[in-house]
């Protein structure tokens, strides 16, 4: 035995409770929510900040931690792709090993690091108290060190080590440095025709935070009573919108609130107003909105119509959903009528309006800005699934208008298998349809392509990536 005495034991370090960040708790429900059920933030997130701000204990939420939690969360789904790429390369397993709540923390830890002014040690203190408490103490501690490997260098940085030169690989250069599924940065490069330049501006405008714009629905509301409001400025080209620069809850704007305002893209707005002004031969008294689902195109569809003395007629095949769409005409002006109704097998006779409308459902690529979390979870093979419908309900449309009248063919995607393809199939079964150059329609509106139809971008427009053929019946 040694002669040596032996060194006292450092007392051990009492166990300290982990701090509960109430934003940052928050924030890691909402993913958990947008990845086990498959839901959308838009959806999730609304109630769980307005449940946070009727709290009355101390986890009440004031406007600042609304406005963190909802950047953190919204942030973190933009940046998936390119989290996804700089995590990968500091833990020794693929990701598909890592579980999914540690990976959502880590990505949450990997936004403040990298996408935000949050101070590092903050960042990296914060993200591995809110691992202690959704994890536990042990995948804290791993949740710990790759979050300090992170630290060691800025975005710029690290995308310089993760992704491939564009050189090698252009597509999965910008996949990676601007967090898009290379088949999605292929399909938008091929819908823009242009060069690097054009793509990367888009890609860039997908991964900002859209301004919310609200629509004064005409005969209910003006637009100069909706820029009576905080922050408001008018829409950059239509005559209904109202831009809300500094965020803000929708809401709480009176005119939202009572059903005479709503939130509404620009680019919808612009697609309600071409369809409206698009000359037809002879009457023009019976509109149709075939795919009125939820309701925003058909309410001011229906506060047009109704200046003119026409009728509306609002068809949503989901019950639930056509209940939406009442709830958005009620006090419109004028008479309307809403039906739950199959847009492929109608209940109303062929060529029975003058002016149709038909929103098909999409891959909704062109709102990859409010909607990030689509761009991770569709697939090629979608495009194949909504093929049938989207052909479908356009040539029911096609059908269930009169000769001289016109259908407007929308959809939020600028994939070209959802737009020129199924409007070129159609026109090949209908050789008495046409198109009708929609650009003069929207006179002040640049940068709409080269025609008959339109095609609207963030980059350009600051709207959804709205498409839009006009075509008319002509025998």
């Amino acid at each position: 035995m040694s002669d040596q005495p032996r060194r006292p034991r450092r007392p051990a370090k009492p166990y300290r409770r982990p701090k509960k960040d109430p934003v940052r708790i928050l924030a890691f429900e909402a993913l958990r929510a947008v990845d086990e059920r498959d839901a959308y933030a838009n959806l999730v997130l609304p109630p769980l900040l307005r449940k946070a701000r009727e709290n009355e204990g101390p986890e009440k939420f004031d406007a600042r931690d609304a406005a963190l939690a909802t950047e953190l969360v919204y942030g973190t789904l933009r940046r998936q792709g390119t989290y996804d790429a700089v995590i990968a390369a500091c833990v020794d397993r693929p990701l598909r090993e890592v579980d999914p709540p540690v990976l959502d923390v880590l990505s949450l830890g990997a936004h403040q690091l990298l996408g935000t002014r949050i101070p590092t040690h903050a960042a990296v203190s914060a993200t591995v108290e809110l691992a202690r408490v959704v994890l536990g103490d042990g995948r804290a501690k791993f949740v710990n060190a790759v979050l300090r490997k992170i630290a060691r260098d800025d975005l710029d940085g690290w995308l310089e080590r993760v992704a491939p030169p564009y050189d090698e690989d252009p597509e999965d250069h910008l996949a990676v440095v601007h967090s898009h599924p290379r088949w999605v940065v292929s399909a938008l490069w091929d819908s823009l025709g242009g060069g690097r330049a054009g793509v990367e501006e888009l890609l860039r405008a997908d991964n900002e935070r859209p301004e919310v714009t609200l629509v004064a629905r005409p005969g209910r509301a003006t637009s100069d009573e909706l820029l009576a409001e905080e922050a408001a400025v008018p829409g950059r080209w239509s005559p209904y919108a109202v831009r809300l620069t500094e965020g803000g809850e929708p809401g709480a704007v009176p005119a939202v609130a009572e059903g005479r305002a709503g939130v509404q893209d620009e680019g919808s707005q612009l697609v309600a107003l071409a369809l409206a002004a698009a000359p037809v031969a002879g009457p023009d008294r019976r509109w149709l909105d075939a795919c009125a689902g939820p309701g925003g195109k058909a309410a001011l569809l229906g506060a047009l119509a109704a200046d003119r003395g026409a009728v509306l007629l609002a068809s949503e095949k989901q019950p639930h959903r056509a209940g939406l769409v009442a709830k958005a005409l009620a006090g419109n002006p004028g008479p309307y009528q809403v039906v739950a109704a199959d847009g492929t097998r109608p209940p109303w006779r062929p060529g029975s309006f003058d002016r149709v409308l038909v929103d098909v459902p999409c891959t909704g690529l062109g709102a990859l800005r409010r909607r990030p979390e689509a761009r991770w979870r569709r697939r090629p093979e979608d495009l194949d699934g909504f093929a049938p419908l989207q052909r479908g309900l356009l040539r029911t449309a096609l059908e269930s208008v009169r000769v001289g009248g016109v259908v407007g063919y929308a959809t939020c995607s600028p994939h070209l298998a959802e737009t020129r393809a199924v409007v070129a199939d159609l026109l090949k079964q209908f050789p008495d349809a046409e198109l009708i150059d929609a650009r003069p329609l929207l006179p002040d509106v640049p940068d709409l392509g080269e025609g008959p139809d339109i095609q609207l971008w963030p980059h350009l427009h600051g709207t959804d990536a709205m498409y839009l053929a006009l075509l008319r019946r002509t025998a």
